[in-house]
């Protein structure tokens, strides 16, 4: 029978080559929003840029959901593949899907009836508030057809087949290119015209990634409600933890961005344009984090330890890698982002500041990433959502609080990134040493 293809050859050769993979598509995923922020901010109205930001905070607690319901894909299907399980890894498959499709429906309804009350709550007002509820009220019940399409894509990437996950978010990322000036400035719908074009952009990703994960692998297999039961319990122990783990980082994020407004909408608008840049030049990390999960789970099914702690240090000496390069270019480009994004005041400010002194420290992040990862795929998530809750309600909370009280608009997102960096090195640590504890019982097994 064919062995699992991580379980074998370099580590960090899988990493690269799943991390390139997932990077394309990522940059086509998270580059939606940018695309949306961009082509608002040439209507000349800072209000458009703080509402995009105010709705994304919302709209990524949905976003964050269905990435918890998608690790839980990852994981079960990997470690089935693991150990040469394809039936199993088929009905994994079919009911991690199903789960997904339903928990995201059941959630995204009270959101998208309390969306005004919400995005109130966070800080938007008057017709910021306006705005911001108009490209919600759009996008919210696409939830469930994302929550589908990340996990169909989680299964494709735990095969190990990386090209088509990533077409499937390249396929969307298009669709959006492509719709969001027709619907912006030749329909003259302005934000709900963005909101629309990315409705159709995750409607693309759906059907892209069901049709890879159906169609060219036959993985998902019939199921019934004994299955669905029987593998309830595997699903939601995973995805559980990993839906609680996601959803802290808008926490914090919202936590921040409530902050944020005391200083006024162009301080708002500057803040969300980093929250676009930020992912799409550190998109790499995010792929990281998401290619290690299936190297690990597969070598942990197979027993491997020695590999998946190769696995670990191998992804954090490309963090660090990458980040230096990206944010030497950041500092390169400063002055162009903010004439790219036509802002000036408080807004340029924040960009600049971003881009000189902080951008940096998403070395920590993408530590705290990995250390997540791994623990998702060791059968502990627990531990990635203390950490993830200990980074937004023990670091990002306090600091920013403090940070903006002696530094102003600056310290909110001073703070954000102090407080990634205590969890980002615990979190690192802490995983190192459970390593080391399985492979030490594996040891004393064999």
């Amino acid at each position: 029978m064919k062995r699992a293809v991580f379980t074998q050859g370099s580590t960090l050769k899988h990493i690269l080559i799943m991390t390139g993979a997932n990077t394309v598509g990522l940059i086509a995923l998270f580059s939606v929003d940018l695309i949306d922020i961009y082509f608002l901010s040439l209507l000349g109205q800072e209000q458009m840029a703080a509402a995009v930001g105010f709705a994304s905070t919302l709209l990524f607690f949905m976003t964050s959901l269905s990435i918890g319901l998608q690790i839980a894909m990852g994981a079960l299907v990997a470690q089935a593949e693991g150990g040469n399980d394809r039936a199993l890894a088929g009905r994994h498959c079919s009911n991690v899907m199903l789960f997904s499709g339903l928990v995201a429906a059941l959630v995204c309804f009270p959101a998208w009836l309390f969306a005004e009350q919400l995005l109130a709550f966070m800080g938007a007002q008057d017709e910021t508030l306006s705005l911001a509820l108009s490209y919600c009220n759009i996008l919210l019940p696409a939830t469930p057809l994302l929550a589908v399409g990340m996990c169909a894509a989680a299964a494709l990437r735990a095969l190990g087949d990386a090209r088509r996950a990533m077409l499937a978010t390249m396929g969307g990322a298009l669709i959006n290119a492509v719709l969001d000036p027709i619907f912006i400035f030749v329909c003259e719908w302005s934000i709900e015209g963005a909101a629309m074009a990315s409705f159709a952009a995750r409607i693309g990703v759906f059907a892209l990634a069901v049709s890879a994960i159906v169609k060219v692998h036959q993985l998902p297999s019939k199921t019934n409600k004994a299955f669905f039961r029987e593998d309830l319990a595997a699903i939601t122990a995973i995805a559980g933890p990993a839906v609680l783990t996601n959803i802290a980082t808008p926490i914090g994020s919202s936590y921040v961005l409530k902050m944020m407004a005391s200083f006024g909408d162009s301080a708002v608008a500057g803040a969300a344009i980093i929250g676009r840049i930020a992912p799409v030049a550190f998109v790499a990390l995010f792929a990281l984090s998401g290619a290690i999960g299936p190297i690990i789970g597969q070598n942990a099914g197979a027993g491997r330890y020695d590999r998946v702690r190769q696995v670990v240090w191998n992804a954090m000496l490309s963090n660090l890698a990458y980040v230096l390069v990206i944010w030497a270019l950041l500092f390169l480009l400063s002055e162009y982002l903010v004439q790219f994004f036509s802002v000036d005041g408080d807004a340029a400010a924040l960009i600049t500041f971003y881009t000189h002194y902080l951008a940096g420290g998403f070395a920590f992040g993408g530590m705290l990433f990995i250390a997540n990862a791994s623990f998702n795929n060791l059968h502990l998530p627990y531990i990635a959502t203390m950490l993830n809750f200990g980074r937004a309600l023990l670091g990002t909370v306090p600091l920013v609080y403090i940070f903006s009280q002696y530094f102003g608009a600056v310290g909110v997102i001073a703070g954000e990134v102090a407080g990634a960096a205590v969890f980002g090195v615990l979190g690192f640590s802490l995983v190192l040493w459970h390593i080391n504890r399985l492979e030490k019982a594996e040891s004393v097994t064999v």
